[in-house]
C-alpha cells in the first residue's frame, strides 16, 4: 500500500502541484486454493511422460487455464530422451492480456519423474515420483494467480507455461556426455520454438519445489547472473510483505532447471524460485526424488508466501 503525503509550501501563496500516487489494488491469493491444485495434480499420480496420467491431466491443465479466461495453445512435440525413449511432450501455455507489448513470463514444470532415483530404499528406486512438491506445487500457485488474473486482469500481459519432460533427465549411474541437457526438454523446445514468433517478455519468473514445508529460497546463482534485478525485485517485494523468513536474501547454489535455457536461447531475464535445504547433501529436501515427495510435504504456508510474493510483483508492474 502506497501513502500519498501532501505537498504543501509554507507561507506561500500557491501551493505547489500534488503528485498523486494512487495505491495498488492487488487481489487477494487463497493458499486453500492452490492447495486444491495441487493435490488435483497428485490425483491423477506421477505424471510421467507417455502416460495416461499423462494426457489427463494435461486436459486438466488445459481446461482450468480455458475456465480462468485465457487464451490457451497445446503445444505437443516429439522429444528424445537421454535414454533413447521418444517422449510425447506436451506445453501447456495460457495467455491474459495476448495483446500487450509488455508480458512478463511466469513458468513452472508439469511433469513427475519416471524413477525415485534418490530414494534412500533401493527397491523405491525404479518407481515413479508423485511429484507434489516438486512440480506439482508451483503449477498449484500458478493455477491460484491465473483464477485470480480472471477475476482483475493485470495492467500488463503475462504468459503462463506449464512445461513437461523437464525431469526425465539422466541419471548418474547412466554417464552420458551433457547430461545437463537431458533435462528441461520441453523448455527448450519452447525456447527454440516459441508459441509467438519473436517473443520477448520483461523478464521471467520459474517456480520450482515451492510448496515445501517451512521453506527457504536462497538467490539462486545463475538468476544471480543472468537477472539479478529480478531476483532484488522479487526477494524485496517478499520482505516488505513480511516473507523473510522464507526469501533469504543470501546467495545460494546454482541448478540446472528451466530458467537456464530461457534465458541462454531466448534472452528473457529469468530467475527461479527454488528450495534450498542446506542440512541436505543434493542442497533440496530430503524427498527429492524419492516416493515421498507427496502431499504430506506440502504446506499452505509456503504457498502463500510465493504467491503472495508474486501477486505484488505482477500487479506493481506498470
Amino acid at each position: 500500500m502506497l501513502t500519498v503525503l501532501p505537498l504543501t509550501a509554507c507561507n506561500q501563496v500557491t501551493k505547489s502541484a500534488k503528485t498523486e500516487v494512487k495505491p495498488v489494488n492487488v487481489p487477494g491469493f487463497s493458499p486453500d486454493s492452490a492447495y486444491f491444485f495441487t493435490q488435483k495434480q497428485v490425483d491423477f499420480g506421477p505424471r510421467v511422460p507417455n502416460t495416461a496420467a499423462q494426457i489427463a491431466c494435461a486436459g486438466y491443465l488445459s481446461s482450468t487455464l480455458k475456465r480462468f479466461g485465457a487464451v490457451v495453445i497445446e503445444q505437443k512435440t516429439d522429444v528424445q530422451a537421454f535414454d533413447g525413449t521418444t517422449l510425447r511432450s506436451i506445453n501447456i501455455i495460457g495467455s491474459y492480456n495476448p495483446k500487450a507489448v509488455s508480458r512478463v513470463l511466469l513458468f513452472s514444470h508439469w511433469d513427475s519423474r519416471p524413477w525415485a532415483d534418490n530414494d534412500p530404499n533401493p527397491a523405491n528406486r525404479k518407481k515413479p515420483v508423485m511429484g507434489a512438491n516438486d512440480g506439482a506445487s508451483g503449477v498449484g500457485i500458478l493455477l491460484e494467480m491465473a483464477r485470480q488474473f480472471q477475476l482483475q486482469q493485470p495492467n500488463i500481459g503475462v504468459d503462463i507455461i506449464f512445461f513437461d519432460t523437464e525431469d526425465y533427465g539422466a541419471t548418474e549411474s547412466s554417464k552420458i556426455p551433457n547430461s545437463e541437457d537431458s533435462w528441461c526438454l520441453g523448455t527448450q523446445y519452447w525456447a527454440h520454438h516459441p508459441h509467438v514468433p519473436g517473443y520477448t517478455a520483461r523478464f521471467g519468473i520459474l517456480l520450482d519445489m515451492v510448496g515445501g514445508k517451512q521453506a527457504t529460497f536462497l538467490r539462486e546463482q545463475s538468476s544471480d547472473y543472468y537477472a539479478s534485478e529480478v531476483v532484488s525485485k522479487v526477494w524485496s517485494q517478499a520482505n516488505s510483505l513480511g516473507f523473510s523468513q522464507y526469501f533469504i536474501n543470501q546467495p545460494g547454489g546454482a541448478v540446472t532447471d528451466d530458467h537456464i535455457y530461457v534465458n541462454k536461447i531466448t534472452g528473457i531475464p529469468s530467475i527461479d524460485i527454488i528450495q534450498y535445504d542446506a542440512n541436505s547433501g543434493t542442497g533440496f529436501a530430503g524427498y527429492w526424488h524419492t516416493v515421498d515427495d507427496t502431499m504430506k510435504n506440502v504446506d499452505k504456508n509456503t504457498l502463500q508466501a510465493v504467491g503472495v510474493t508474486l501477486m505484488h510483483v505482477i500487479y506493481t508492474e506498470k
